[in-house]
């Protein structure tokens, strides 16, 4: 099940994501970064000046070409800290290992879940309970399409 990274693939049943797009041109994307660590207490007022800039594109695409985004929906990975409405940059140089959190070409349809290996059997799974894991097999339609990379969540 190969297509080309520009073919509109469907998107899964359970409307795990709801959109991907290709990482654009690389356009500088810098912001000031402070030097120190930001501690989850006070900080302290001497560690307030900044040291550099941090290019989000340095810190998020490892592989420019074959880094997409995706949108998610709905609650299958909560466990996993992705949320609906969360982007997902999604990295298709990468090799899935085991415990990677991945976008699945499942039955021609793309959703996001962790990969597992246990036992010499392979399968995909929630981050949430009311979900049950897929046992991928060697009859299974199936491909590893990206491993996700980074999580971007919003508070608002």
């Amino acid at each position: 099940m190969r297509r080309s990274a520009t073919e509109a693939i469907p998107v899964c049943r359970d409307g795990s994501i709801v959109s991907i797009d290709r990482a654009g041109a690389r356009v500088p994307a810098r912001f000031p970064l402070f030097a120190a660590r930001i501690p989850a207490g006070f900080p302290s007022p001497a560690d307030d000046y900044v040291d550099q800039g941090l290019d989000l594109n340095d810190l998020l695409i490892r592989h420019p070409a074959a880094t997409f985004f995706v949108r998610v929906s709905g609650d299958s990975m909560v466990g996993a800290g992705i949320h609906s409405g969360d982007v997902l940059v999604v990295d298709r140089a990468e090799t899935a290992r085991d415990r990677s959190v991945i976008i699945a070409a499942l039955k021609g349809e793309l959703t996001v879940k962790r990969f597992i290996r246990e036992n010499g059997r392979a399968y995909l799974v929630s981050e949430n309970p009311d979900y049950t894991p897929v046992e991928v097999t060697g009859d299974t339609d199936f491909e590893v399409w990206g491993v996700v990379v980074h999580v971007i969540h919003s508070f608002r």
